[in-house]
């Protein structure tokens, strides 16, 4: 029990840390956002569990491929917050990335890579 709650108390604590710096600093905030730290910290939480190096992989492939069908929400994001306001832009950016990421599948089926 004490190991999970180390674990919640690390990647809670990222993720404070990274919203802390976003208030002080757009560019840095984004820098420190955009680095891939919960991966990271995911990958060693599997791999000090002693998880198989085949999950840990795995994980790190398809963390990959589930990142860029994402990339779209950050252009849309901004132009749309002006105009339509916080939640409609979020739930916008919610929908269209799961279009992005339903299209993305599809196209990686002919591939081979499942993503779904």
């Amino acid at each position: 029990m004490a190991w999970i709650i180390t674990k919640y108390l690390i990647t809670a604590g990222v993720v404070v840390l990274v919203s802390e710096f976003a208030k002080r600093s757009d560019k840095l905030g984004g820098l420190i956002a955009a680095l891939p730290m919960i991966t990271v910290l995911t990958l060693i939480w599997l791999h000090v569990e002693k998880q198989p190096e085949a999950k840990v992989a795995n994980h790190a492939w398809y963390t990959f491929w589930y990142v860029v069908p994402t990339l779209p929400m950050f252009l849309i994001f901004p132009p749309l917050l002006s105009r339509i306001g916080f939640w409609p832009t979020l739930l916008a950016s919610i929908v269209i990335t799961v279009i992005c990421f339903a299209v993305f599948a599809l196209l990686m089926r002919r591939f081979g890579v499942e993503l779904m």
